[in-house]
């Protein structure tokens, strides 16, 4: 490190940002994480300007009028619109750390991306979270990152393996000695369950709900299997295709078990697929160790008793399943290997 990265390094407050379809997180070296909210941006068309980011834009989700455009700017975990990431992420770093000191060096910032991504929407993350007021922006994977904030054993010769559900990617890596050594990343996670729920209750009740809804039905009462306790119920309200009126109705744990079959066997067959293309003796140490379940679509009721079930492994979900990415990426900016190793231009 120079002696004016030094100096910088000092004055301004390093950030790890876990850029997520669904929900951005920011931590800052030294203070953990600061910021927690939904990836949403809410424009006002006619003005084209920025009325809102974060939670006040989820608000605004499914009631906003024709000249206000609410939009999620990240798709299948990659930037969709340039521009409007570049605002959210300004807003976010800004909001993170609001300038205290009439001169303040901008930061350095670790962001995370998922492991099957292209150079370019590399570069397009990095070009991003330049503009929006890094000094300095590091990359790093996914699933490494979910890995070190679990504190799994990356730098020894010892195979661990992550299966990261997010709101767009599914991410799944075996690592060892400090690198990936096979991963997936499937453009199937936590947003499409919500659309296979929606379009389960559609088509079984004839009731029309809205993404939100959907979400909450899932994180409410949605399990992979059959819960022991007894199934749980719920009663939704959403709008009936055959009157067009609004119309309420009480649904099961069952109703969100089939409707997120079709997506939670995908991610079942990508795990399969990445055991298939993993060394034997890391493959032993997998059984050996068992697998973590990170991410928020991890959290999904009796996930990883179903996947254990299936796979005849080991599988747990981490206690900090939400926050391992951000943790990860927090802990990469005091490790200078890490950093060296991630995807960086300057």
């Amino acid at each position: 490190m120079s002696f004016l990265d030094n100096l910088f390094s000092q004055w301004s407050c390093d950030m790890a940002i876990d850029l997520g379809t669904a929900n951005t997180l920011v931590a800052i070296a030294g203070e953990g994480i600061v910021l927690n909210e939904p990836s949403v941006v809410a424009i006002d068309t006619e003005a084209n300007r920025v009325l809102a980011v974060g939670t006040e834009a989820r608000e605004m989700i499914g009631r906003n009028p024709g000249n206000i455009s609410v939009e999620r700017p990240l798709s299948d975990g990659v930037i969709a619109d340039y521009d409007v990431t570049e605002a959210m992420l300004s807003y976010f770093i800004n909001k993170a750390n609001p300038k205290t000191r009439i001169w303040q060096p901008k930061p350095r910032i670790v962001i995370c991306i998922p492991c099957g991504v292209t150079s370019v929407e590399k570069r397009a993350v990095f070009e991003a979270t330049i503009q929006a007021g890094a000094r300095q922006a590091f990359l790093i994977e996914e699933p490494m990152a979910a890995a070190i904030g679990a504190g799994l054993p990356v730098e020894e010769p010892t195979g661990s393996m992550v299966v990261d559900i997010g709101g767009g990617t599914t991410e799944i890596a075996v690592i060892s000695l400090g690198g990936i050594v096979t991963s997936r990343s499937l453009r199937i996670a936590g947003n499409e369950f919500d659309e296979s729920v929606a379009r389960h209750i559609r088509e079984v009740y004839g009731l029309s709900i809205g993404a939100r809804t959907a979400e909450d039905i899932k994180i409410a009462i949605g399990s992979a299997m059959p819960i022991a306790t007894g199934e749980l119920d719920m009663e939704i309200s959403g709008r009936d295709l055959s009157t067009n009126l609004p119309r309420s109705e009480t649904i099961q744990s069952e109703d969100v078990r089939e409707g997120i079959k079709a997506p939670l066997q995908e991610v079942l067959i990508a795990i399969k697929e990445t055991f298939l293309e993993t060394d034997p003796d890391l493959a032993a140490d997998i059984i050996r160790n068992g697998v973590l379940l990170t991410g928020g679509g991890g959290l999904l009721k009796m996930l990883d008793v179903f996947l254990a079930k299936e796979l005849e492994v080991p599988v747990y979900v981490s206690d900090t399943a939400f926050t391992n990415v951000v943790e990860g990426c927090a802990r990469a900016l005091e490790n200078p290997a890490a950093l060296q190793r991630s995807y960086t231009q300057r």
